[in-house]
């Protein structure tokens, strides 16, 4: 059985998706703990995996990716054994979400051009019938929910 997250634990979190390279030292300190108790804390909540990883953010913009796109795929749930593994091999695909509606998959990509985009919609659709969105701007950045 998982013990409940107390008002450390969500503080812990919270500090992480601030800055996952805060110091063992630094969370302790918010924390009002000692290091090896603040430790404690962490490993349990990764092996109770409310921790599941620790990333960089890049800047796709600088990388040469400026078109941010999503896609609404209509694929038959016949079809998901062979798009799963399709998808899930594209390094350009961010994101993609089985979803309920006139379409099934909702698809969020990033590529360097609109040619690149228009190949990748192009070989999507022998799987079914597309509506493609392009981003103009992003007012709120993907982040993840905050913890009371």
């Amino acid at each position: 059985m998982e013990k409940q997250m107390d008002s450390v634990d969500k503080k812990i979190i919270s500090l992480l998706q601030e800055n996952a390279r805060y110091s063992l030292k630094q969370l302790a300190y918010e924390v009002s703990l000692s290091s090896p108790a603040t430790a404690a804390r962490i490993e349990r909540l990764e092996k109770e995996q409310l921790i599941t990883g620790y990333t960089a953010r890049l800047d796709r913009q600088k990388l040469g990716y400026s078109i941010t796109a999503f896609i609404s795929l209509d694929l038959q749930p016949t079809q998901k054994e062979t798009f799963y593994p399709f998808i899930k091999a594209c390094p350009n695909v961010l994101e993609c979400n089985c979803i309920t509606g006139n379409y099934s998959m909702f698809i969020k990509v990033a590529f360097k051009t609109t040619q690149e985009l228009d190949s990748f919609i192009g070989t999507l659709q022998s799987f079914g019938s597309t509506q493609t969105q392009i981003v103009f701007s992003t007012a709120v950045e993907p982040r993840d929910i905050q913890l009371d």
